[in-house]
């Protein structure tokens, strides 16, 4: 059997790679663990002997998604200047982190559409925190005026969107994280965006 192949050290990181493929393409409901344990290579009794079942094995998927964001966005926001034009740079870290790791967004878009509906606390162990170190960040050097929890948003409904979305070329294909090209489209409209809603000057070249 392929387990046999797959050391007691091996078995567990490749378990979750496949299980964040899945849950990153299907969504939590539409992948079985038989799903992810013939991805893996293995049988399903191996995989419930490392990780559990689904729900466990979603829960640390999530989990290591969780942990990976928040230190590009720690590390971030410790690098963040005085001024508000440095919230371009915290933007250019999110949509970085995003090309780099676009099972993230499409996890999190998943759940935007209802999936796994029975874990229901994830938003409130991952995203308010997330959302919350960003927001406190990005008030110390925009405008009181700004809105800058919708502003934190909007990159992130934006950024989500177009990694799972992307955009659509004249023959109806899409393009998206994968495509360099449209990814510093994306970027520098984002980079508008965010220019505008927080008033910086010449918003429309940043």
């Amino acid at each position: 059997m392929a387990s046999s192949m797959t050391s007691g050290d091996a078995a567990p990181e490749r378990i979750l790679g496949a299980a964040t493929r899945l849950f990153a393409a299907l969504g939590y409901d539409g992948t079985s663990t038989r799903m992810i344990a013939e991805a893996a290579g293995l049988n399903v009794a191996t995989v419930a002997y490392h990780v559990g079942g689904k729900r466990d094995l979603y829960l640390a998927v999530m989990e290591r998604a969780h942990q990976a964001e928040l230190a590009v966005l720690e590390d971030a926001i410790a690098q963040l200047g005085t001024g508000p034009e440095e919230i371009l740079q915290l933007v250019d870290r999110y949509v970085d982190f995003c090309v780099e790791n676009p099972e993230v967004p499409a996890l999190w878009m998943h759940r935007w559409l209802s999936d796994a509906a029975d874990v229901a606390h994830l938003e409130a162990q991952f995203v308010r925190p997330l959302f919350d170190l960003v927001v406190a960040a990005a008030r110390k050097v925009v405008p009181d005026d700004v809105d800058i929890e919708y502003v934190v948003w909007t990159v992130v409904w934006c950024t989500h969107g177009f990694g799972t979305g992307g955009v659509l070329d004249a023959d109806g294909r899409r393009h998206g994280l994968e495509d360099p090209r449209e990814v510093a489209r994306f970027r520098a409209h984002v980079r508008r965006l965010v220019s505008n809603a927080i008033g910086l000057p010449g918003g429309r070249d940043a």
